[in-house]
C-alpha cells in the first residue's frame, strides 16, 4: 500500500499542487480489486471539483507512468479501486526479506530518549494481576519504541516508605516475625491494615511508625542507631526492602520483562519536598498545617503534597520522580502506565508541575489501564488480601495448559498470557479467561505460536532436499494473493501501530494475517510442490513477519508444540 499511497500522492501534488497523504485500504473480499481509497471525495472541496473527474484526472496522471501493474477503476461517488498484477505481488514478495521492517515508523522515536515506567509495585507488598498486566503492556510499549529508533530506559517505581510500610512493620513487631520471606510479609500487609482501621490505638502508633521509617530509610542502611527499638526496626525494614526487590526482579526475570532503573519513593522524595517548597505561594498553599494544591482553579480538586507531619505525600513524591528522571536521563518523553483509579490524581500532580516546568509534563504521556480479573471475579484488593497474586496466574495457565494439550512450555504460557492481556485495547478492564487464553484454534497466543511453528516446518522440509529452481510458469491462485497482500502490508501496520503505541492492533493483524495463512495451508502445498520455490518464499516471509511482530509483544516461539 505505501507504493501506493506514494502514487496517489505525487498525482495530486501534480494536479493540484498540495500536499496530501491518502488513506489507502485493502479492498473488501467482495471487490474486484486489490486496495481502495475515497481520496477523490476527501480533497473535493479544497481542489473545487467533483470527486468524479478528480478520480478521473488522478488515474489518468498514475496511467501514464505506470506500466501494467495497476489497473485503476472507479466506483460510485468516487472510490478509486486498484487491481495490483501478479508480477507486482511476485516482485514483493520476492524483494520482502531484504527490507520487511523497513518503514517510516522505525524513525518516529530517532534519536530520542524515552523513559517507559510501568509496573510500580510497592515493597513489603507482593505482585498482583495488575502488576504482571502493566509489565507486559509497558514491555510490548518500550519494544515498540525500541523498534521506532528510541533509546528506551524501562523504569520501575515503588513505594519504599510510606503506612503500608508502617502497617506491615507494626504487625511484624507485634507477632515477633522477621521480614526474610515475601509472603510472611505480605500477611503482615494485611493484619496491620485490619488493625489501622479498627483500632484507634494502633492507628496512633503506626502513624508514629511512618514517621521513624521516613528517617530511617532517608539515613540509609549503614546507619549505626544507639536506641534498640530503632536498630530493630531499621534491621526489619532494610531486611524487608531487600527481600522485596529481590523477589521482583526474580519475577521480571521469569516473564521475560528487564528494568533499567528502580526508584523508590525515598530516594525521590526530598527532591519533591524541594520542588513544593519553592513554590509555596506561586504554585502550592499552606491549609491547616499541610502544603495543598487548588486544583478547582484547573477544573481538578485539591490534593495534598506535604502533610500535617511535614511528610511528603504520594504526590510529592512524584513531583520527585519526574525531575529526578529528567536529571538522569534527561528525555525527550516520558511514558507512564497506571491504572485508570490513578487518572485524576496524576492530573492534579502534572497540573501543578506544568505552572513551573511545563516542558517536563509536555513530554509526559499518562498512560491508564483498567483491571483484570477472571471470569466471575469480584473486585479484589491487596489491603483486605483477596487479590490474584501474579504468580497464581502463571500457576493457572500452566495448570489449564496441561489439563488441556498435556503439554507445559514457559514460552507457550506466558505466550498465552502476554497475547491474551495485550489483545485488548488499553485503557478498559479485562475478563482474563485462562482456558480461553491457551486455546490452539482461536484468537490466541498459542495459536499464533503454532501458526509459526508449522511455517518453521514447512521451510525446513523444503530444505532437507535442498531448494528447488524457479518456475516461470508461475502463475498466483487467490489464497497466494490474499495471503502476499496480507504479508507486505506488515509496513503500513507497523507505522500506525507505533504512532499510535498500541499493541492491541499488532495482535489484531498477526490474527488476521494467521488466518490467512491457516486458509492457504489447507489448500496449497508447498514442499514437493511444482512450485516449492516461489511458495517457500511466500511462507518463508510469513513467517518473518510473524516472528517479528511476536517479537514486539514480548512472545518467543517454541521450537515445537
Amino acid at each position: 500500500m505505501e507504493e501506493i499511497k506514494q502514487k496517489i500522492s505525487e498525482a495530486i501534488s501534480e494536479l493540484y499542487g498540495i500536499d496530501f497523504s491518502p488513506a489507502v485500504t485493502e479492498a473488501p473480499k467482495n471487490f474486484d480489486a486489490d486496495y481502495s481509497t475515497n481520496v477523490a471525495m476527501a480533497i473535493s472541496k479544497q481542489v473545487g471539483k467533483n470527486p468524479r473527474e478528480i478520480a478521473e484526472e488522478i488515474i489518468s496522471n498514475i496511467t501514464k507512468r505506470e506500466q501494467n501493474n495497476l489497473t485503476i477503476e472507479i466506483a460510485g461517488p468516487g472510490f478509486l479501486n486498484f487491481k495490483t498484477s501478479d508480477e507486482y505481488f511476485k516482485t514483493k514478495i520476492a524483494e520482502f526479506g531484504k527490507d520487511f521492517t523497513k518503514t517510516i515508523a522505525q524513525n518516529e522515536y530517532e534519536n530520542q530518549t524515552v523513559i517507559c515506567e510501568f509496573s510500580d509495585p510497592n515493597p513489603f507488598k507482593v505482585l498482583h494481576v495488575g502488576h504482571l498486566y502493566t509489565s507486559m503492556v509497558g514491555d510490548s510499549i518500550s519494544r515498540l519504541v525500541e523498534f521506532a529508533g528510541g533509546k528506551v530506559i524501562r523504569a520501575n517505581f515503588g513505594g519504599d516508605v510510606g503506612l503500608h510500610v508502617a502497617k506491615t512493620l507494626y504487625s511484624v513487631i507485634k507477632n515477633n516475625e522477621s521480614t526474610d520471606d515475601i509472603e510472611k510479609i505480605a500477611k503482615n500487609y494485611v493484619l496491620g491494615t485490619k488493625a489501622y482501621e479498627e483500632d484507634p490505638e494502633a492507628k496512633a502508633e503506626i502513624t508514629k511508625l511512618n514517621q521513624t521509617i521516613y528517617a530511617i530509610a532517608k539515613s540509609g542502611p549503614d546507619f549505626h542507631y544507639e536506641d534498640a527499638e530503632k536498630a530493630k526496626i531499621a534491621k526489619l525494614y532494610w531486611a524487608g526492602r531487600e527481600v522485596s526487590y529481590d523477589y521482583f526482579k526474580n519475577f521480571y526475570a521469569k516473564i521475560g520483562v528487564k528494568f533499567d532503573k528502580y526508584y523508590p519513593e525515598s530516594t525521590v522524595a526530598e527532591r519533591g519536598l524541594k520542588e513544593v517548597k519553592t513554590h509555596i505561594g506561586e504554585v502550592y498553599e499552606e491549609s491547616d498545617g499541610a502544603i495543598v494544591y487548588r486544583g478547582e482553579k484547573d477544573g481538578l480538586h485539591t490534593r495534598v503534597f506535604i502533610n500535617k507531619n511535614g511528610l511528603p505525600t504520594y504526590e510529592a513524591k512524584d513531583v520527585g520522580l519526574i525531575f529526578t528522571k529528567y536529571d538522569d536521563y534527561k528525555f525527550d518523553k516520558s511514558i507512564v502506565i497506571t491504572g485508570n483509579d490513578i487518572i485524576d490524581y496524576m492530573k492534579v500532580v502534572l497540573t501543578s508541575i506544568s505552572k513551573y516546568a511545563p516542558e517536563l509534563t509536555e513530554r509526559t504521556l499518562h498512560l491508564t489501564h483498567g483491571n483484570v480479573r477472571l471470569p466471575g471475579n469480584e473486585k479484589m484488593s491487596s489491603r483486605k488480601g483477596n487479590f490474584l497474586k501474579a504468580v497464581d496466574v502463571l500457576e493457572l495457565v500452566d495448570k489449564v495448559l496441561e489439563q488441556e494439550y498435556q503439554s507445559k512450555d514457559e514460552k507457550v504460557s506466558l505466550g498465552a498470557i502476554k497475547y491474551a492481556f495485550l489483545k485488548y485495547k488499553i485503557g478498559g478492564n479485562i475478563v482474563f479467561d485462562p482456558k480461553e487464553s491457551v486455546s490452539m484454534t482461536g484468537n490466541s497466543g498459542p495459536y499464533l505460536q503454532y501458526s509459526a511453528v508449522r511455517a518453521s516446518k514447512i521451510i525446513g522440509n523444503i530444505l532437507k532436499d535442498g531448494v528447488s529452481k524457479q518456475n516461470e510458469k508461475w502463475e498466483l491462485s487467490e489464497r497466494e494473493r490474499e495471503l502476499i497482500k496480507k504479508i507486505i502490508a506488515y509496513k503500513d501496520e507497523l507505522s500506525i501501530i507505533v504512532k499510535e503505541l498500541s499493541p492491541n492492533k499488532l495482535c489484531s493483524y498477526l490474527y488476521e494475517l494467521a488466518q490467512e495463512f491457516s486458509r492457504f495451508y489447507e489448500t496449497t502445498k508447498v514442499a514437493d510442490s511444482e512450485f516449492e520455490f516461489e511458495r517457500g518464499q511466500i511462507v518463508l516471509a510469513y513467517l518473518k513477519v510473524l516472528t517479528h511482530g511476536l517479537g514486539l509483544l514480548g512472545i518467543e516461539v517454541p521450537e515445537r508444540m
